[in-house]
């Protein structure tokens, strides 16, 4: 089952070169933090932001190849969480059919706020993370936002394999991405920096 989401934040971290996308589902109970690289996090901040650039980024140019070909992003998915990696699913509709391209969550993201296509965590995913009881109010998501700047993905989700899922400490994770360069360097270390 899918839940609908929002982005409610992208925090820098700076010194580091990275982000995290805060995800907060629409019933506000749970905080899904993705960590990612900082040209995903630039991607997505500045387009939330309706900065406009003369030429395509590369979101923009993905977005502009879809449909110059004749398709339609529906919907993307954070879908799975596995080795504290997320995964994400992009839905295209192209003559009568859906396509799910196997994506990055930086990426599915970057595309969602660019044609603002609807926004889904699989249930499978929240269930990993810590549920809390009532709405989140801005100045708990404020303090998860400070919280983030001093955590690796490595501690949050040693936190979630210490405690329950209902009792987990009032955040969500995804580990992060790494930028651009890592993409030289190789699919395989993409994968292992996507978290």
């Amino acid at each position: 089952m899918l839940k609908e989401a929002k982005i409610s934040s992208v925090v820098s971290l700076f010194p580091l070169p990275q982000y995290v996308v805060v995800l907060e589902d629409v019933e506000k109970t749970r905080l899904v933090p993705i960590w990612i690289g900082v040209n995903e996090g630039n991607a997505i901040a500045l387009e939330i932001q309706g900065e406009r650039f003369p030429r395509p980024l590369t979101h923009d140019l993905a977005v502009n190849l879809v449909k110059e070909l004749g398709g339609e992003i529906e919907k993307v998915v954070v879908s799975d969480l596995k080795e504290n990696s997320y995964y994400a699913l992009i839905y295209i509709k192209h003559n009568g059919r859906v396509l799910t391209l196997d994506a990055r969550p930086s990426d599915a993201l970057a595309l969602a706020v660019r044609v603002h296509c609807p926004i889904y965590i699989d249930e499978k995913v929240l269930n990993k993370c810590p549920q809390i009881d009532r709405p989140i109010s801005q100045e708990e998501i404020e303090q998860f936002k400070e919280d983030l700047k001093k955590m690796s993905p490595e501690d949050f989700f040693k936190s979630l394999e210490a405690v329950p899922p209902d009792e987990a400490p009032s955040s969500g994770a995804d580990p992060g991405e790494e930028d651009d360069e890592a993409d030289e360097e190789g699919d395989d270390q993409e994968e292992d920096e996507e978290r």
